[in-house]
């Protein structure tokens, strides 16, 4: 598996080992066999920019997906690959945070989940397939929740403790 996370953005401090644990954490959970995936951690200006560049919608959004997985590869069956990008506004963590009165590293995580069930076929355009990708996506936040502590996200703190 390669993982590889950018941080782009100034608002908070990221800890991308931490992210990269929880991420590799999440892709055993799905028993992901083969994953090529890049985290790009991006503010409110550059998450505009790639929404409005890639998919001609105006503003900022919280995550956006990009799957290069080749066709051929993805009908395997056997295996669950993926290859891709998620492209996570970290200003809109922080807003959606306050809003549903959450922390802001959780909602990073959440929307790596979401970008990851994405990569693997899952689909939210239709309220039924929302309701079974959102059941999904908080089966898996509950378990990260489990494992780590999210907070550490943006916390120096001994790893694995």
């Amino acid at each position: 598996m390669n993982l590889v996370i950018a941080n782009r953005q100034r608002t908070k401090k990221i800890i991308k080992r931490f992210l990269k644990e929880v991420t590799a954490e999440l892709l055993t959970k799905l028993q992901v066999t083969e994953a090529e995936l890049g985290i790009i951690l991006v503010g409110a200006k550059e998450m505009a920019r790639v929404n409005w560049c890639f998919l001609q919608h105006e503003g900022s959004t919280d995550v956006i997906t990009f799957d290069h997985t080749e066709k051929r590869k993805a009908k395997r069956k056997t295996q669950k690959c993926l290859h891709g990008e998620l492209y996570i506004c970290v200003d809109e963590a922080i807003k959606q945070a306050e809003e549903f009165g959450t922390n802001w590293q959780a909602e990073v995580v959440r929307y790596v989940v979401h970008g990851v069930l994405h990569l693997l076929g899952y689909d939210d355009l239709k309220p039924q397939l929302r309701r079974r990708m959102k059941r999904e996506e908080n089966r898996l936040l509950r378990h990260l929740e489990k494992r780590f502590a999210l907070a550490h996200l943006s916390r120096a703190a001994k790893i694995g403790a």
